[in-house]
């Protein structure tokens, strides 16, 4: 899976929304409402690399694997930066952004969670 691929696929999660944080920041994120799900940094050295929130269990499973580390400043948070994002199987990926996505969902008040009855 490329980077394209991966951010479509951000984009097309229920609710999700896109932003990008400019200078200093320099950081496309995807999120509901408040809640952030994704992240890929957009500026050199860590151009392109994605961020996602784990599990705690999850969080250790990763960080003990090549090419996966904690994400700076969000690691107490259980959040892992993969760094080449092409060495992983695409379903994988999907799957570790799914449940970043649940994540933030159930954070969301139970009104403004997508797929809620109105």
């Amino acid at each position: 899976m490329n980077l394209r691929t991966l951010q479509r696929y951000c984009s097309s999660l229920p609710g999700a929304a896109e932003c990008l944080l400019p200078d200093p920041y320099n950081i496309l994120v995807y999120g509901l409402a408040e809640r952030d799900f994704a992240y890929f940094k957009t500026s050199e050295p860590e151009r392109w690399r994605f961020s996602v929130k784990v599990s705690p269990e999850r969080f250790l499973e990763l960080t003990a694997q090549p090419g996966v580390k904690p994400a700076r400043y969000r690691a107490r948070q259980h959040w892992v930066t993969i760094v080449e994002v092409s060495k992983f199987p695409a379903e994988y990926l999907r799957e570790l952004v799914r449940g970043s996505h649940e994540f933030a969902r159930m954070k969301l008040p139970r009104a403004r969670r997508p797929g809620a009855a109105g």
